[in-house]
């Protein structure tokens, strides 16, 4: 089976590879460039636990493959981080708000929340529990999460002040 040579920025880093075309971008993610952060989870795209921005929206990198990929921007959960590798300010409000119970699904969660916190920093109840909708969570009952994403918006808000 041929490789493919793709192109893609992750986490504003540009990356260059040759991959199998059977290749889930997921893997690619994961294996071949270390970011461990993405979690495999059902690997049928239920849980969300893959999820990741492609070029600004959230997919789930499990059902998607590194070839698709060629010529995206893709951002991890890593990519959330401050430029120091300390915790971003979404990743603050979860830990501060208690957001993480086992952390399995929590890169998944961040990434839907950063979405829509991109574009919305004064997000309804109903908006957030949109948001995050396509994310499992086996440990909460979601209140803890959801009052990370509100602080978050809270905190994004003042900072724009």
């Amino acid at each position: 089976m041929n490789n493919f040579d793709i192109r893609a920025t992750i986490n504003d880093v540009p990356h260059r590879a040759s991959v199998e075309p059977r290749l889930s971008l997921l893997d690619f993610l994961r294996d071949d460039i270390g970011l461990g952060g993405t979690h495999m989870g059902c690997e049928h795209g239920v849980c969300g636990a893959c999820s990741v921005l492609l070029d600004g929206v959230p997919i789930r990198a499990c059902l998607m493959l590194a070839v698709q990929a060629d010529g995206c921007r893709i951002t991890t959960v890593e990519g959330l981080c401050n430029d120091d590798g300390t915790p971003g300010l979404l990743q603050d409000a979860f830990i501060e708000a208690h957001g993480m119970q086992c952390g399995y699904c929590t890169p998944g969660m961040l990434i839907s929340a950063q979405a829509l916190l991109a574009e919305n920093d004064e997000p309804t109840l109903a908006e957030i529990k949109d948001a995050i909708g396509g994310n499992l969570c086996r440990c909460t009952g979601y209140v803890q999460i959801i009052e990370s994403i509100q602080l978050a918006a809270r905190r994004l808000r003042e900072a724009a002040r």
